[in-house]
């Protein structure tokens, strides 16, 4: 498996994760899902707000190993069903399919969380962007493997100039 994207991709990526800073920032990726070359193509990103609150985190608190871990949006993020769905819709709309999704790590390594594993997705993409003192560090992106462990699924970065009569980036 690999993970298609552009520099801009990246980029946009990383600057909304330092405006989120000191709080995880988050977003969805979408794009295409190519079985006959098990790849997966972003096309579009959705900067999303972080909606964790303290009764997600009560919510949640039977389905991740994790509660040593304060529960705060300094160290964890939760993206609305509603925004899920309405993106998801458009992605259909428009031809595609959610293919993964991104969050930061204020000040930690772009490493998943027990949390990140407990509540991820098979076949997702999975994009971690560590921001150290409100910079933007390292970017690395990872899948879940047949027994639900996290294992770091390489990125192809195209330039953008390149990608963009195929790839087009929509504005959220």
């Amino acid at each position: 498996m690999a993970l298609n994207l552009t520099q801009e991709h990246i980029d946009r990526m990383q600057a909304h994760a330092e405006q989120a800073y000191p709080h995880e920032g988050c977003g969805l990726l979408v794009g295409r899902f190519d079985a006959t070359t098990d790849e997966k193509t972003l096309v579009n990103l959705t900067l999303l707000d972080n909606a964790w609150t303290k009764d997600v985190a009560a919510d949640l608190a039977d389905q991740t190993h994790s509660a040593a871990v304060p529960q705060t949006k300094a160290r964890r993020y939760w993206i609305d069903p509603k925004d899920l769905f309405e993106t998801q819709r458009q992605a259909r709309q428009d031809g595609l399919a959610i293919i993964g999704v991104y969050h930061s790590h204020p000040d930690a390594a772009a490493v998943p969380s027990g949390c990140d594993r407990d509540l991820a997705w098979p076949s997702y993409a999975y994009i971690i962007v560590s921001v150290r003192h409100g910079t933007a560090v390292d970017l690395q992106n990872w899948q879940l493997d047949g027994h639900h462990q996290f294992q770091p699924e390489p990125m192809k970065i195209t330039p953008a100039s390149a990608a963009k009569d195929r790839m087009p980036l929509l504005s959220s």
